[in-house]
């Protein structure tokens, strides 16, 4: 047996040596060997002479290969000491005798690694699985160390999945083999996959059927998830985002398109802020505006403080912490909505009444969140930072600072001109033109959504800016315009806005949750208890003192982390502002921080608000 493996492994030496010559001769050098090693068609003397002759040359071609290798390094020395030859052009040349020497070394180490490929897979059991997996593992490492960096252009080897099983089964020509490999799987030495975007012949029409499924499980299993969470009380994005868990890698790891799935997410997010834009009222700012306006802004910028207090001390880069502080600041809109249904007015003439203040500042927290959408591509910028002096690091933290304020000035004049001139007639012809067809208005709407966008985007804005924006001038127009198209576009917000909680729960791992469950814990006490507290102090001052009583309820409202920080959070993780870890636990405080929140709002309305109004409150 072990002759015959000592023959085989020498007819394919000498195969590999073959290849290295006239390509033109393969095929016949491929029937040769296997006439040889059935023992047909040739004596054994002959066998072992051609054997011999093709070890020869192989010796011969590594020979060479030395003597290459040799006047290389000759060559190298000799450009170094040219002095007729400036640094670049030595660079230059050196790089490319490098290059050259290491394509010969990779070329015989590919022949060895070839001929040890061969040996264990003569010597290895077809029928073990493990083993198998181990080659394919084998072969992927070696791929991975074949990738060559040319001038910023990697070229690598990739793998092609086919994953139809039934092609085993059926009979198929191999030019419908070669139709339907566009939509093959790609694997490349970094384990990245990577389907089919644009096929070489645009004739045959294409689906991504992986893209599909994936879509109808998320729909389908997003029911009973979002249904369990509204029979306990909870947000249903709770059970959105836990239907991304289940379905994502850390559960069955269903998902195939990722990356798809994400990014038709994101129309989730441009629909949910045009609908934030939309519900933006000037008039409920009107009685309490000083306090809508002062009491965020306060807030905020104790949360700033004390998120670069605790960075100086933990050593964290001062764009971190500004970053997670405010995503902390804000609060949910929707969930202290839900809270206010019913609630009464104060119980004095002249009173404030807290459900007016609260949805004054969650307002004013939301024109916060645009704004912040909108500096997140400085913060970007300026966690790029490389300068070592402190005079250089203030002046380019001040050119940003203009370049913000330019861009913000050059938003809201557009927006001024658009207010004024354009956007009523706009509505009123699609109006008209839309009268028992309401798709005309829910595609002018969203063509004008996407256009506010791709201005703040080439004004160097956020997109998301630009959504919040165009809502805001399409509230202008009247509370029966407004009624109107969220009746039209609320239906796509909330299927987008599933795909997109789905998304995020795509990222998040349990494991890691129940590894950290003390850590989170602590934290998302500590953040709720700072919010009460900060948010306690600042109504303090800010409070008529006849409305001081208000201040707990308002207080015990703001005591959670909004939702809108999944959004920031995933625009922050994909830019690089944030780690892994950092996104993983802004992810997990957030959602403890909500799951919290019924609990402290009932515990305030209990104590706070006198019994005839607790019932509606409550």
């Amino acid at each position: 047996m072990k002759a015959i493996e000592f023959n085989s492994l020498r007819i394919l030496i000498s195969l590999l040596c073959c290849q290295l010559f006239n390509t033109a001769e393969h095929e016949d050098v491929v029937k040769h060997a296997i006439k040889l090693h059935r023992g047909k068609g040739a004596a054994v003397t002959q066998r072992k002479q051609w054997v011999l002759e093709n070890c020869r040359k192989l010796s011969g071609l590594l020979r060479q290969k030395n003597v290459v290798l040799n006047k290389l390094k000759n060559a190298i020395k000799s450009v170094e000491k040219d002095l007729g030859l400036s640094d670049e052009e030595k660079l230059f040349q050196v790089h490319t005798f490098e290059i050259f020497q290491k394509e010969l070394n990779e070329s015989e180490n590919s022949v060895f690694q070839a001929i040890h490929g061969l040996q264990r897979a003569l010597q290895g059991d077809y029928k073990d699985v493990v083993n198998m997996k181990e080659s394919s593992r084998q072969r992927l490492e070696a791929l991975r160390e074949a990738a060559i960096k040319v001038r910023g252009v990697n070229f690598e080897a990739v793998l092609r999945v086919e994953e139809d099983e039934a092609d085993s089964k059926r009979n198929i020509s191999k030019r419908e083999v070669e139709d339907d490999l566009g939509l093959s799987m790609l694997i490349d030495s970094q384990n990245n996959q990577y389907i089919l975007t644009k096929p070489r012949d645009s004739t045959i029409p294409r689906a991504d059927h992986h893209f599909i499924k994936d879509i109808v499980t998320i729909g389908m299993l997003s029911l009973p998830c979002g249904w369990l969470c509204t029979m306990i009380g909870l947000p249903t994005m709770f059970g959105y985002i836990i239907c991304g868990v289940l379905l994502g890698p850390s559960g069955l790891n269903s998902i195939k398109s990722i990356v798809q799935v994400e990014t038709l997410g994101e129309f989730g997010v441009f629909f949910t802020l045009f609908l934030v834009g939309l519900e933006f009222s000037p008039e409920r700012l009107r009685k309490v505006w000083k306090i809508s306006l002062q009491g965020p802004c306060y807030m905020t910028l104790l949360m700033i403080a004390f998120g670069l207090l605790w960075g100086h001390l933990l050593q964290i880069r001062p764009t971190q912490c500004v970053f997670i502080s405010t995503c902390l600041s804000l609060s949910s809109t929707p969930l202290v909505s839900r809270f206010l249904v019913g609630s009464a007015r104060g119980d004095k003439e002249g009173d404030i009444d807290y459900s007016s203040v609260l949805l004054g500042m969650l307002v004013m927290q939301d024109v916060q969140l645009g704004l912040f959408i909108a500096v997140m591509p400085t913060l970007i910028q300026a966690g790029a930072s490389t300068y070592s002096s402190i005079v250089m690091e203030i002046l380019r933290i001040l050119i940003l600072i203009g370049q913000i304020l330019f861009s913000l000035a050059a938003v809201f004049l557009i927006c001024l001109v658009i207010k004024t001139y354009l956007i009523g007639p706009y509505y009123r012809k699609l109006h008209a033109e839309s009268k028992g067809n309401k798709e005309i208005l829910i595609l002018g709407i969203s063509a004008f959504i996407f256009l506010m966008l791709t201005i703040t985007e080439l004004l160097d804005v956020s997109m998301e800016l630009g959504c919040f924006l165009a809502g805001t001038l399409i509230s202008s127009q009247g509370h029966m315009v407004t009624e109107e198209i969220i009746s039209c576009i609320e239906p796509i917000r909330d299927f987008l806005a599933i795909i997109f909680f789905a998304s995020i729960g795509l990222h998040v791992f349990p494991t890691f949750v129940i590894y950290e469950l003390t850590v989170l814990l602590f934290l998302t006490l500590s953040v709720v208890i700072m919010k009460f507290v900060l948010a306690v102090l600042v109504l303090s001052l800010i409070l008529p003192k006849s409305s001081q009583y208000i201040k707990w309820i308002v207080s015990a409202g703001l005591a959670q982390v909004s939702e809108f920080s999944f959004v920031l959070g995933s625009r922050a993780r994909r830019a690089g502002i944030i780690s892994r870890e950092v996104y993983l636990l802004i992810l997990s405080v957030t959602t403890l921080s909500l799951l919290l929140a019924p609990a402290l709002w009932r515990a305030a309305t209990m104590k706070c608000v006198p019994r005839p109004e607790r019932r509606s409150s409550t």
